[in-house]
């Protein structure tokens, strides 16, 4: 990990002035982001060369930036606070406490919303997907450069920013806080009960193919054979009532009308 961030300064042409990281690719300081001090980070790594590097880079670009040295007082920082307080998390997933699909795992527990982007010295795509599927936001391979971390950040944040409440009806969905509330208050969901319901609601009355579900929500192009599908809408129906999604013979789900 060490060398992740040696090879990462190197990027920066080995300036001692911090001032220099303009000209190595980073742009001005808040460079398409939202107003200096708007957006918080918490950086998770027990490497303090690593954070304290990539810590500074976040600061100067004008981010507020927690640093977490091991992996329990990261899970503190990022569960202890109220819902999705961190507009994104950084993630190093070796780390001498705790593996960091662990980590992973437990901050989505308590925020499902959270984004987390996770940094790695492993460059395998099972672990890629693993971390991806138990709902990392993005992956990025060290060695890696602060022009790729910080573009990668806004893109990141872009999408927080975007959070939004859909309405159909009298049925709502609310992004930011992974709950839906059909009339008789909030209930919430799971990340994949969420994705499903959007899906739904994204295509209106209109009915659903469990092939195209399984791409938007699973993100499988193919059929697996199993009735995940049917699974997550019946766990739907039980949160919000069985009439909300029609099953459509042959084609699918839709909402009712």
């Amino acid at each position: 990990m060490i060398e992740g961030a040696m090879t990462a300064a190197r990027d920066v042409s080995r300036s001692r002035d911090f001032a220099s990281l303009t000209s190595a690719g980073l742009g001005s300081p808040g460079h398409g982001l939202p107003e200096p001090g708007s957006a918080r980070i918490l950086l998770i790594d027990d490497e303090s060369q690593i954070s304290g590097f990539v810590g500074r880079a976040l600061e100067y670009n004008g981010y507020q930036v927690d640093i977490a040295a091991d992996a329990a007082d990261g899970i503190r920082l990022a569960s202890s606070r109220g819902p999705a307080t961190y507009d994104l998390v950084i993630l190093d997933l070796i780390m001498p406490d705790m593996d960091g699909r662990a980590v992973l795992t437990e901050i989505l527990r308590s925020h499902p919303a959270q984004a987390v982007l996770i940094l790695s010295c492993t460059a395998d795509p099972g672990t890629k997907a693993e971390c991806l599927d138990l709902g990392a936001k993005d992956y990025l391979t060290k060695p890696f450069s602060l022009a790729e971390l910080t573009a990668r950040v806004r893109a990141r944040l872009r999408e927080t920013q975007r959070r939004e409440v859909m309405q159909i009806g009298e049925l709502f969905l609310d992004a930011a806080r992974l709950v839906a509330d059909c009339g008789a208050g909030p209930v919430a969901l799971t990340r994949l009960e969420f994705l499903c319901l959007r899906a739904l609601m994204e295509h209106g009355g209109d009915p659903v193919a469990k092939s195209e579900l399984l791409a938007c929500v699973w993100g499988i192009d193919f059929d697996p054979g199993s009735n995940i599908v049917d699974v997550c809408i019946r766990r739907l129906r039980a949160k919000l009532g069985f009439a909300l999604i029609e099953t459509v013979r042959g084609e699918g789900y839709r909402l009712a009308s």
